[in-house]
Formats: structure tokens, sequence, C-alpha cells
């Protein structure tokens, strides 16, 4: 199967496909930096305005007498923490390949997704455990309940007004991004609409003499909270185990490679993560009568379309052998 257009020299070849892998380097470095910026942005942003919601409602929440709210004070306090080390791990993740690291530090993002799991597994949990406890001490009497104050409720709903705004923001970064860490991060944010709902709902129901309310939706939000912490979790530890989108990726590569001239077609593609990226390594089969040149050509022209039809592919190795 010959080759169209002009046969190119085997060193046209090699400058060629030079110049192809430096516009790759250095459109990859831009690209990193705005999304190490954008990732950064979304991290520093979640971290102000929850070290404000934390003081804010663990304060009217002991002040106020409400359980509920309390409890969605210690949730935005453990958020606090763990956005210092996502922070962190962020800034990590942006250090360069080493000998030691030849792919990068990327895998630190999903690290940081992990602790960003194990954070809120361990906040649902404790918060349950205490909202549990006041339910059952009001039930059969034992507890004291004044009703909780305006300034609670009022606290729950403008945090609620405040979650959905970052939640939205977050989410777009994330997905720009393809960084785990911030989309877990996201999540938790949408986490918090629900738990300061739920607060804001006990709150009321609180104040109209349902005193048991408030501390169940404190148990009610922890449920929450604990499904998201799982969910996390799971994922970021599916991103560590090197789990890819197998049948979607294969599709999307045999479509992108379906015209590329001299490529009889594709055997074998592989694929594993770092970080949000993917390495690849494909198997293509070519008419065997060609020369090397002309294979250098076609595994050429498969590692451009790859990067230029793919976001996020850090890499791309490309072995050819007769079909």
């Amino acid at each position: 199967m010959p080759i169209s257009g002009t046969r190119l020299g085997r060193d046209d070849i090699f400058l060629h496909s030079q110049a192809e892998h430096l516009t790759q380097v250095f459109k990859g470095v831009t690209n990193t930096d705005l999304r190490e910026h954008r990732s950064l942005r979304a991290v520093n942003l979640g971290l102000g305005v929850n070290i404000l919601l934390a003081g804010l409602k663990t304060t009217v929440g002991i002040i106020g007498h409400s359980p509920a709210l309390l409890a969605d004070g210690i949730n935005s306090t453990s958020d606090v923490a763990y956005y210092v080390v996502v922070r962190i791990f962020v800034r990590l993740a942006h250090k360069p390949a080493d000998v030691e690291h030849p792919y990068g530090h990327r895998q630190l993002e999903n690290i940081a997704a992990l602790v960003v799991g194990a954070f809120v597994v361990a906040t649902g949990i404790a918060i349950f455990w205490d909202s549990v406890n006041r339910v059952y001490d009001l039930w059969f009497g034992q507890g004291d309940y004044m009703g909780a104050s305006m300034a609670a409720l009022f606290v729950a709903l403008g945090t609620v007004a405040i979650k959905i705004a970052l939640t939205g923001f977050t989410q777009k970064i994330g997905r720009q991004t393809g960084n785990p860490a911030v989309s877990a991060l996201a999540r938790d944010h949408r986490n918090d609409i629900w738990a300061a709902s739920a607060a804001g709902v006990g709150i009321f129901l609180g104040r109209m003499g349902f005193p048991w309310v408030d501390p169940l939706a404190g148990a009610l939000v922890a449920l929450v909270v604990l499904r998201t912490g799982v969910q996390i979790l799971r994922e970021s530890s599916e991103d560590l185990m090197d789990t890819i989108p197998g049948q979607d990726l294969e599709k999307r590569i045999q479509q992108i490679l379906k015209d590329v001239a001299g490529l009889t077609r594709v055997e074998e593609i592989l694929a594993h993560r770092f970080g949000p990226y993917l390495v690849i390594n494909i198997t293509i089969a070519i008419e065997g009568s060609l020369s090397v040149a002309q294979g250098d050509q076609i595994a050429t022209a498969v590692e451009t379309a790859l990067y230029r039809d793919m976001d996020l592919v850090q890499r791309v190795h490309v072995h050819y052998h007769p079909a």
C-alpha cells in the first residue's frame, strides 16, 4: 500500500519528528502551567471560604444552641485541614520529572484526593455518632434543648447560597484541568449544600417545637458526608491502580487514527495513568513492502494525531510491524 505524497528521506523524517515533538513539549508546558494555576485558584478560594464558614458556624452553633449547625461547623473545620493538605500536594505534583519519577509527580493529585476522602469519612463518622447520642438523650428526656436562635438559621441558609456558587465554580475548574483533587473538593462543596440545608431544616423545625429534629438533621448530614467520602476514596484508588476507560479509550483512538495514510490497522492499545495524564503504547500494522523510513513517517503521523486530538496525553509510544 503506497504512501501518498512526496517520499521523505531519513533526515527529513527525523527533523519533522523532532519539530512535532518540540511543539508538543512547549504546548504541554504552557497547558501544565495554566492547569496548575487554575487548580490552585480553586483550592485557595475554597480554603478561604471554609476558614470563614468554619469559625462562623461553630461559634453560632454553640452560642445559638444548634447541634446541626455545630455539626456542620465541625465539617467545615475538617475541610480547612484537608484543604491545606491538598494545596501542598497540588504544588508538589507540579514538580518536573526526575530520574526516580520519569513521568513526573502527578500521582500526588490522586494521593491528595485520598487524603480528602479519608478526612471526609472520619468527619462523617464523628458527626453521626455525636448526633445520634443527642437524639437519644432528647428522645428519652435526658438532654436539654433550648431551641436554636434565628442567627443559626440565617447562617445555615447563607452557607447554602455560598456553597452552591462554590460548587459550580470548582466543578468547572475540575473539568477543565482533569485534576482529581479539585473534583473531589467540588463534590465536598456539593456535600456542604446538603449538610447546610439539613441543618437549616433541623433548626427551623426545632424552633417549631420539635427539638429532636435538629440533632437528627445532624445525623443525616453525617450520612451524606460519609457517602461522599467513600466515593472519593474509591475513585482515587482506581486512578492509583491505573484503571482506565478501556473500551471508550480504544474507540476514540481508533476513530482518531482511521484516516492516517499508510496505516493498515491498529492491533493493540495499552495505556496507563499518571495523575490525569495518559501514556499510550500502541501497536500498528503497515504494508510489509514499505521501507523503514516510510514506517517511521506513519508512526510519526500516528503520534501527531493522538497529541493533537487527545487532551492530557503525556507520551505516545508507537510500535509498527508488517501486516
